[in-house]
């Protein structure tokens, strides 16, 4: 960013900053009377790496762009009484098979946990805005199906879902061992062998 900003980029700082909701190239665009939306996304990158270091920054989510305070410095802003978003286990396991399989349907979740999924874990997730209904599937009984929130990007600090964890990365972070135990050992009982001798 030159040391005097165009008013393009002055005008897309203002409104971001002023704004309660983080917004899109093409909602800064109409905002702004109907800037060309190449010209916006010039400006937000501009003022992207203008505020790369600073102590807050611009960042976009989702396709959504908006400030928000530096890893390092929010610390300086927790109050004294932090509240805490405590999911319990199931509600951690549907999160994480909506992030990786959206849309997905509830037996489809059923189906990948292989237990039945109470509809109070979807309502947590949905009061804590990370989940949401994302339409009905087009079979038999248009069933409701849901997906993740620009909120669920922003919590976790990802661009997109394609930020999400690979295998890779979650068998060397050590939380899919035990998964791997389990499916190996499911393997070996559904050989041939292994079941002549249960036999």
């Amino acid at each position: 960013m030159s040391e005097r900003p165009g008013e393009l980029e002055r005008a897309v700082e203002a409104t971001l900053f002023a704004s309660e909701q983080p917004m899109t190239v093409a909602a800064l665009a109409v905002h702004l009377g109907d800037a060309d939306a190449a010209d916006v996304r010039a400006a937000l990158e501009s003022l992207a790496a203008h505020y790369a270091e600073r102590g807050v920054r611009l960042v976009e989510r989702g396709g959504r762009w908006h400030f928000e305070t530096a890893p390092d410095c929010a610390h300086l802003l927790r109050r004294e009484r932090e509240q805490v978003r405590r999911l319990s286990r199931a509600a951690t396991e549907v999160l994480a098979i909506v992030a990786y399989h959206e849309p997905v349907s509830r037996a489809e979740i059923e189906s990948i946990r292989g237990v039945q999924t109470s509809g109070g874990t979807l309502d947590v997730l949905m009061e804590a805005g990370w989940v949401r209904v994302a339409g009905r599937r087009e079979v038999p009984g248009r069933p409701v199906i849901y997906a993740t929130t620009s909120e669920f990007l922003d919590h976790f600090g990802l661009e997109s879902r394609r930020d999400l964890p690979g295998i890779d990365d979650l068998r060397a972070a050590g939380l899919l061992d035990p998964v791997e135990d389990v499916y190996e050992a499911m393997v070996q009982n559904d050989t041939p062998g292994a079941q002549a001798q249960e036999d």
